[in-house]
């Protein structure tokens, strides 16, 4: 079931005479945007001048990048769809990235204090060799791929709604031709350019949901009350919108259900290798800290604009009416936009177009971080470790490289899935990130017992059982969202593995540090002196 999918009804949230002028503008944006890109890009061939600016960044500037690292299709498409058609269940999971950063702003001062930039040096704190660098890059492909496949197909997917085509042959062809723009954008950044994208997307992106949120308001009199009674009446189940349990993906497990996809967004957002990446960036600790803390501010204030226009997009527009249009919700900004203020009006077609250019800038800056930090992992984690100390300069081509690589192996598997429900894909990346990445950093930074072959345990463990479980999970089978719905064989009842892989996680990375004649590592005794 695809994202942004225009129904057989022939509904078009645009309008035929309002898509030329959209068209027009929304192309010029594209190519200002390349451009703009084309001048930040540098040709510096230091490997910590690319991937992190050579931590040169101010508290305030890294701080309003960082909360644009938040800023993704998933969270303002997929959170506000989630709100509009689910109410309470949507409004929790933006609750949940809040409180991530919450944690994040507790582990920022040690993560820059380490020195360490990458998951493999992370991972190597209190573990030596080959070993855990080759498991931080196996994770970090596991976290990156699914996202970025996910990423590029929302770019092709909301460049068809667009330009009105709704046919599985557009929607892979503009996955194509917006994902390969992308690609080229990321192979020519650097980290400092990035940040520069992600500092004006924030600010075009609040001011955007802000004047979505109003316009909203003014068609309700200025009453949020009476805003929000039109989004429970409007909804597709009144009597259960504003209580949990409406999303059609939980079972009867609630709670459970609910506790595990709650234990996998926190930790997961946390645990992101570009967050991790971002966060090194900063001059200090002191500065990092001080960096997490306006970006909690700023993405604090972000989230509660995606739950007033995700309500917003339910009055407006009503549950029904978003999935006609589209059955997971995430096109409920776009049609908001086009719903909030009279059809021909120029207003309106300049509403679209911003809302439109808004999307692009999201896939276009989530992409770029999601791949950079992925091909820092193998430039600096796999290849210049075992090529030796001649890879100074070298890490920059096989940057470059990898870059390209992974934005061509993420547009083939987008192109491939564009007719599937890949729900799952999300789901494993972040339970991945929580299951893998979160106990052994908090491990590596708080026990002092914890080894290498710990790490290896609760890595490869975290990683197998997030395999698994998602694999009989009902998000794959079993369930009108799965990717396999007509098959059943989800012997495992929750939508995310957490519930059990993250606490395995955990104890298997107890068990592995415990092994007699294990000891903790020399590294490990310079953690503690800050040297690192």
């Amino acid at each position: 079931m695809t994202w942004y999918l225009l129904s057989s009804s022939g509904h078009d949230p645009i309008g035929s005479a309002a898509r030329g002028p959209v068209l027009i503008a929304f192309f010029l944006f594209i190519g200002l945007a390349l451009l703009w890109v084309l001048t930040l890009a540098t040709h510096d061939d230091h490997p910590e001048g690319l991937y992190i600016a050579d931590r040169s960044l101010s508290p305030v500037f890294n701080g309003f990048a960082m909360a644009g690292e938040h800023i993704s299709v998933l969270t303002l498409f997929a959170t506000t769809g989630a709100i509009a058609l689910f109410g309470y269940d949507g409004y929790a999971s933006a609750v949940d990235s809040v409180i991530a950063l919450g944690l994040l702003l507790l582990l920022a001062q040690k993560i820059r204090n380490s020195g360490r930039y990458t998951l493999g040096d992370l991972f190597s704190l209190r573990a030596s060799g080959s070993a855990p660098r080759i498991a931080a890059a196996v994770v970090t492909l596991a976290v990156t791929l699914p996202m970025l496949v996910l990423q590029l197909r929302a770019g092709g997917i909301i460049a068809a709604m667009l330009i009105g085509m709704s046919t599985d042959a557009a929607q892979v062809l503009c996955t194509v031709l917006m994902g390969g723009l992308v690609v080229c954008f990321a192979a020519v950044a650097d980290f400092k350019g990035t940040s520069r994208i992600h500092v004006v997307k924030v600010v075009i992106t609040l001011v955007t949901l802000a004047v979505l949120t109003v316009l909203s308001l003014r068609k309700f009199s200025w009453d949020a009350g009476s805003l929000l009674s039109a989004a429970v009446d409007k909804s597709v189940a009144p009597d259960d919108y504003l209580g949990p349990g409406l999303w059609a993906h939980i079972s009867s497990l609630v709670p459970l259900n609910m506790i595990s996809d709650h234990l996998v967004q926190i930790l997961g957002t946390v645990a992101m290798p570009h967050l991790i990446l971002r966060i090194a960036a900063s001059r200090s600790g002191r500065s990092a800290r001080r960096s997490m803390s306006i970006a909690a501010g700023l993405t604090g204030a972000y989230f509660l604009l995606l739950i007033a226009t995700g309500f917003a997009a339910a009055a407006v527009v009503g549950g029904w009416g978003i999935g006609m249009v589209d059955a997971n919700g995430q096109g409920s900004p776009i049609l908001l936009a086009s719903d909030v203020l009279p059809n021909g009006s120029a207003t309106r077609a300049a509403l679209i177009t911003v809302v439109a250019c808004v999307a692009f800038l999201v896939v276009l800056t989530t992409v770029t971080s999601v791949v950079f930090a992925a091909a820092v992992s193998l430039a600096h984690d796999v290849f210049a470790r075992a090529d030796g100390p001649r890879t100074t300069t070298r890490q920059v081509p096989v940057l470059r490289l990898a870059i390209v690589a992974l934005g061509v192996m993420g547009l083939t598997l987008s192109a491939a899935a564009h007719r599937y429900s890949l729900e799952f894909l999300a789901i494993f990346s972040m339970s991945v990130a929580a299951s893998c990445v979160a106990p052994a950093v908090v491990y590596s930074f708080f026990w002092k017992g914890f080894n290498r072959t710990g790490l290896v345990w609760s890595v490869y463990g975290g990683l197998l059982l997030c395999t698994i479980l998602t694999m009989f999970s009902p998000t794959v089978s079993g369930s009108a969202y799965a990717l396999m719905p007509g098959a059943d064989f989800n012997w495992y009842p929750f939508r995310s593995p957490g519930l059990v892989s993250v606490p395995a996680a955990f104890l298997l990375g107890w068990l592995g540090s415990r092994n007699p004649g294990r000891g903790p590592v020399h590294a490990g005794r310079r953690v503690e002196q800050g040297v690192i």
